[in-house]
């Protein structure tokens, strides 16, 4: 359904824009009708970029992203609204996505006068209603609210039931429950399983490891814009192969044991990419060589469903 190849997104930084930030290098994946992928990485690895290229909310520098085989990138005038309708993204403060002087239901009037002009008020109105209850909410308790009068894990399910509306068929959950309470968290979670069960594919972009393995059924772990290494969850979570990959496992705490603390990872000063290894100041492999440093490693396939972007393995 949506398919990402060799995208790629380059700044321009520093005096006069005279140098270049690399915030994606030729990221390829793909996500199936039904499917959830989730887009794991530390802070400024890529992984909101992504989501706006893929919302167009940003261009891309090089590649490009296909929805039903169709160029994103070359929508224009209907086309494009249709795609929005297709399409659509929820981030990680839901405050941030209302304006606080009007109530908090304007966003599906804005849908409304953009989308279903036509409606008749009272039949919009029961769409409304039946969309609100999709994601567990009460009508009658919620609409006619300032923002300031919802929680944000009620701010979110508005977001995800004005999506609703539009009958899509991707969602960008971008960090979407990482400003919410422990209790709000899990109910979040499950409406997107229910959604996803629905037939409805998600890019769930997230720093948690935990909510990746217990949302999705593949997983793509980024690094410097980056892909080290992705393929189905249960196999990344299980035998990680890439030396990152397996540092970001092991910085999980554990209830049944003392989390010890080894040696700490060496400091690394974001650069503009080379052609080598992104991940070669910090690699603990005494297999690694010049060879890493100057040649950027391919994709190779360690098993069924399962790449890793590293030659010492």
């Amino acid at each position: 359904m949506l398919k990402l190849e060799n995208l790629s997104k380059v700044y321009k930084v520093g005096t006069f824009g005279g140098q270049e930030l690399r915030a994606v290098s030729e990221v390829s994946f793909e996500a199936a009708d039904g499917e959830v992928i989730s887009l794991i990485g530390e802070s400024g690895s890529g992984k909101s970029t992504i989501g706006k290229l893929i919302l167009r909310l940003i261009t891309p520098t090089g590649g490009r992203i296909t929805f039903d085989g169709v160029d994103v990138g070359g929508l224009k005038g209907a086309a494009f609204k249709e795609y929005y309708r297709r399409v659509q993204g929820v981030f990680q403060d839901p405050f941030s996505s209302y304006n606080p002087i009007f109530k908090a239901d304007r966003v599906f009037h804005n849908v409304r006068q953009e989308f279903f002009p036509r409606v008749p008020p009272a039949e919009w109105h029961d769409k409304v209603c039946r969309s609100l209850e999709a994601v567990g909410l009460n009508p009658e308790h919620v609409l006619n609210k300032f923002p300031h009068q919802l929680s944000g894990g009620q701010l979110q399910r508005f977001l995800i039931a004005r999506a609703l509306l539009l009958d899509i068929r991707f969602l960008v959950a971008d960090e979407i429950i990482s400003m919410l309470d422990a209790s709000t968290r899990i109910d979040v979670l499950n409406l997107l399983a229910d959604l996803k069960a629905r037939g409805l594919s998600i890019l769930f972009i997230t720093h948690d490891l935990s909510l990746a393995n217990y949302i999705s059924e593949r997983a793509v772990i980024l690094y410097r814009g980056c892909v080290a290494e992705m393929g189905a969850t249960g196999k990344i979570f299980e035998q990680p192969q890439h030396p990152y990959t397996r540092m970001l496992m092991a910085s999980v705490p554990r209830l049944d044991k003392k989390w010890s603390v080894g040696e700490p990872a060496p400091k690394v000063v974001p650069a503009k990419l080379t052609a080598g290894c992104v991940y070669f100041d910090r690699c603990p492999l005494p297999a690694k060589d010049a060879d890493c440093a100057v040649t950027r490693p391919p994709l190779i396939e360690v098993s069924p469903d399962h790449r890793v972007a590293c030659s010492k393995l």
